[in-house]
């Protein structure tokens, strides 16, 4: 079990930039792939982005290619979530998620497959 805890959320312009963290506590940070998901209001949540338990491989949902990055420092027990060229549709709650992956190099896709949740930061993107 690991323990979640995002930051880095808040109120942007359309085309600003916000880097999210999300701070895991417990062990073995590095048997988990992390991923983001974020939720709309009224809407599921839905997948943002993906990396392995050893950071060899991203993965992102089409909507955030090449504006949002994915990163991980084992050594902090830390995510990052940059977003650069934010737009409105970005506005959403961003939640970070664990998936317990051990030896294996795979990054799960669907919510299904993560263990342990954070309790979401607000990003909202304004005009």
């Amino acid at each position: 079990q690991v323990r979640l805890v995002e930051s880095g959320g808040g109120l942007v312009q359309t085309g600003g930039s916000l880097r999210l963290s999300c701070a895991a506590s417990g062990r073995a940070f590095s048997s988990y792939a992390m991923g983001w998901f974020r939720q709309a209001p009224g809407k599921e949540r839905d997948f943002v982005a993906v990396i392995n338990r050893d950071g060899s491989f991203t993965s992102y949902a089409d909507s955030v290619k090449a504006r949002f990055t994915i990163s991980r420092d084992n050594v902090k027990n830390t995510v990052y979530l940059q977003m650069n060229s934010l737009k409105s549709e970005d506005t959403a709650a961003y939640y970070c998620a664990a998936a317990l992956t051990i030896r294996s190099l795979k990054a799960p896709l669907e919510m299904e497959e993560y263990q342990n949740w954070g309790q979401g930061t607000q990003v909202t993107v304004s005009s």
